[in-house]
């Protein structure tokens, strides 16, 4: 059989036991859904055994990666996109603000810092994170998984539409 890599070929139904001469005819969003799931699941998995959620990590960092203490409004509109929900990140912040993770500013601006109890736990998260990452990317080298990275920003590029015409970009 010839290669067919770098051909147009017919779509596939999705086969999870696909042979690797067979892979190019496959869907991407069959296997990128298949991904997101099993590390998505993975890693809360992971953060359930320390009592944390994802999204709760995701407000600890941006927290903590911020230039200036960001306000709530701010962090809520930063990773909403991300979120199950347009409520969960707002109730996120009110969790870990229960928890004594996060303080708020005692100025006119209500802005959000850790405490040193939320940046125990986001080092914390951290370590765990970087201990999946190990999981899912074993057996993968830097520049395969760099590789993979580049065909699926290119995948989004090509498939990118203007919101206001609809046109792909």
């Amino acid at each position: 059989m010839e290669s067919l890599i770098g051909t147009t070929t017919d779509q596939a139904p999705a086969n999870p036991a696909a042979t690797d001469d067979m892979l190019a005819t496959q869907p991407i969003g069959y296997w990128s859904g298949l991904v997101h799931a099993a590390v998505t699941r993975h890693l809360r998995d992971a953060m359930a055994r320390l009592d944390v959620t994802q999204p709760q990590y995701w407000v600890l960092n941006r927290v903590n990666g911020s230039p200036a203490a960001p306000s709530r409004e701010e962090v809520v509109a930063q990773l909403t996109h991300l979120a199950d929900g347009p409520h969960e990140i707002a109730r996120v912040v009110d969790q870990l603000l229960h928890r004594a993770w996060l303080r708020i500013d005692d100025g006119q601006r209500l802005r959000l810092h850790l405490t040193d109890a939320g940046e125990a736990a986001r080092a914390r998260l951290r370590e765990l994170a970087t201990e999946v990452r190990a999981v899912v990317h074993k057996g993968i080298s830097d520049e395969e998984y760099v590789a993979a990275l580049k065909v699926l920003r290119t995948m989004v590029a090509n498939v990118e539409v203007d919101g206001a015409s609809g046109n792909p970009v």
